[in-house]
């Protein structure tokens, strides 16, 4: 396939505010790939490589602007004022090649095969030499491109391509273009086991539908974790559950899937990243203590007092992520225990299918406490005062609440879901509002008086997980420290788009669309009916939404992906509760 098909369809893309119109273009570029399928959705995700693979371009602005300067015989600092000028790397490539020439001024047919395995030589470019490598591709690819093609060339190596293109949005294009609507949920599920868009497309496109079916847990691909409600009483919890709850504690660490196989043991985050380097006691300690053909477990790292046994809060094991100095020393100053709270596979047996009880029966199996790895302490009751007693307990043992699971037949492990099999109640939701909320940033309106120079307040939403898209809630303006206010303008100079993003609902027009990724914990006081806001819209009140009044900034969460913020259908049920109780 020629690029240039793609970047015609790329521009379509960006021109739309539909969404239905957006997965239909995609899916109509994905449906004419042909053999460059697997690259091109890599592309279009602005990859090389699955996250876990860990392939980036390791490409700078400052490379960038030497590489324009260098093809087209400009000064650094006239590139530099255009791509000021612009606020787009891309934009500014493609008016400097459209100068160039509208012609190629090489014979070289630029394919998708071609840009994908120049790009994946830029990224593998390193050691002494690598930055005058990477300039000579980049020149390659610029020389052999018309304007439109290095417009989205450059904004794919700089993680930029913002045409409001989620994993799920190319899910469903797939589907759209190889498969029907009955396989999307399967399809959908094989993804959160098997995190390789490239690999699913593959298969779709080749028809494979039963082996996608097959997908599950496999050792050393992460997958999705599978993620709680919430509800803010017991009692209500119970009733939820059908009277059918175990409860274990909610630890406040870090998510942590750990995968065997043979020799290896790798680490990985809930965004999929791995991170086995940052954690080497646990994987020392794992390997002298334990011995399977294989092995997948899911719980939580807290870093803890030795001496004392004491938990401490997430913070402390929060500075163990990314670093890559001093990490015995660390190892040694924030020991970690991990609290194993599920496992999907083992010995070459997928478990997820199987009900909570009897995993957690192979759980207790397979692992004793000790002074490194525990599993995570609960109780079997439908006992109100019982239950209360443990929740009590769990805060006085340093953790967040606990954690009710369903023990049904039914309870299965839905990798990457919400749902009403698990659900979370900590002290903070004995309040009115059970009100710490992830939302996303969606827009910004212009600061006056003060805040003149940056953001007064910012429009934040919700994740409809079933539209896949991102549903305004409330106008967020307190609660910003100075040096959190006064850094909005940075935070998203790279997030700025001139025109609503395909995947936003919103009434409201803020002074600045932002491209939906940055996550905020936010406080509030009441969930209300709103004519302005669009989540939940229609579903409780006709022609009404649902907003969060008098909302504050709690934290930003660099730890969540947009996908992983508060759900509309969340919110839905928080509305009821509340309602319920008043």
């Amino acid at each position: 396939m020629l690029f240039s098909e793609v970047s015609s369809k790329l521009m379509k893309m960006e021109a739309t505010t539909k969404r239905l119109e957006l997965t239909s273009i995609l899916g109509s570029l994905l449906e004419d790939a042909g053999d460059d399928l697997k690259e091109l959705v890599y592309l279009i995700q602005g990859k090389l490589a699955p996250d876990y693979e860990g392939v980036q371009f390791g490409v700078s602005v400052k490379l960038i602007v030497k590489s324009l300067a260098s093809v087209s015989g400009l000064r650094d600092e006239d590139v530099n004022r255009l791509f000021y000028k612009n606020g787009d790397l891309g934009t500014t490539a493609s008016e400097i090649r459209e100068k160039m020439s509208q012609r190629p001024l090489f014979n070289e047919e630029l394919t998708v095969h071609y840009v994908y395995t120049k790009l994946l030589e830029l990224a593998k470019s390193s050691g002494s030499g690598s930055v005058k490598g990477k300039i000579g591709i980049y020149a390659d690819l610029m020389v052999n491109s018309h304007p439109d093609d290095i417009r989205y060339i450059t904004r794919i190596i700089m993680g930029k391509l913002r045409l409001g293109v989620a994993d799920s949005t190319i899910l469903d294009s797939l589907v759209h273009a190889f498969s029907s609507k009955e396989y999307a949920d399967i399809i959908e599920t094989a993804y959160n086991f098997h995190p390789d868009i490239g690999f699913i497309a593959t298969l779709l496109q080749k028809g494979h539908i039963e082996n996608i079916k097959k997908i599950g847990p496999e050792p050393l691909i992460p997958f999705k974790v599978m993620l709680a409600e919430r509800l803010r009483s017991i009692d209500e919890i119970r009733e939820k559950m059908g009277h059918q709850a175990s409860y274990e504690y909610k630890y406040d660490g870090l998510r942590t899937e750990l995968h065997q196989k043979g020799e290896t043991i790798k680490i990985f985050s809930r965004g999929l990243e791995e991170t086995t380097e940052n954690f080497p006691d646990i994987v020392n300690n794992f390997r002298k203590t334990y011995s399977f053909d294989s092995i997948i477990i899911d719980g939580e790292s807290v870093p803890y007092n030795p001496d004392t046994g004491e938990l401490f809060p997430f913070q402390m094991v929060s500075k163990r992520r990314g670093r890559k100095y001093q990490l015995v020393e660390k190892s040694t100053e924030i020991p970690l225990v991990m609290f194993i709270f599920d496992i999907l596979e083992l010995n070459g047996k997928s478990l997820v299918n199987m009900p909570y009880q009897e995993r957690r029966k192979i759980l207790e199996d397979n692992f004793k406490d000790n002074e490194y790895f525990r599993v995570a302490t609960r109780l079997v009751s439908d006992d109100p005062r019982e239950i209360n007693k443990f929740f009590e307990k769990s805060i006085e043992d340093g953790c967040e609440g606990v954690v009710a699971k369903n023990i049904s037949p039914e309870s299965v492990y839905r990798a990457g879901a919400r749902g009403w099999l698990w659900i979370k109640f900590k002290r903070d939701y004995q309040k009115e509002l059970a009100d710490s909320m992830d939302l996303v940033v969606i827009g910004a309106f212009n600061g006056h008086g003060r805040r003149a120079g940056t953001y007064g307040a910012l429009l934040m939403a919700s994740y409809n997980d079933e539209t896949h898209a991102y549903e305004s809630f409330t106008k967020l303006g307190t609660g910003f420290s100075d040096e959190v206010l006064f850094s909005f303008p940075k935070m998203f100079s790279d997030l700025i788009v001139d025109h609503k993003p395909a995947m936003v609902e919103t009434k409201m027009e803020p002074d600045i669309w932002i491209y939906p990724q940055i996550v905020m914990e936010i406080q509030g006081a009441e969930i209300t009916i709103s004519p302005v806001h669009t989540c939940a819209l229609g579903v409780i009140e006709k022609d009404s939404g649902l907003a969060l009044r008098f909302p504050r900034l709690v934290k930003i969460r660099d730890d969540k992906t947009a996908e992983e913020s508060t759900t509309t259908n969340e919110i839905i049920e928080l509305y009821k509760m509340q309602k319920k109780t008043k």
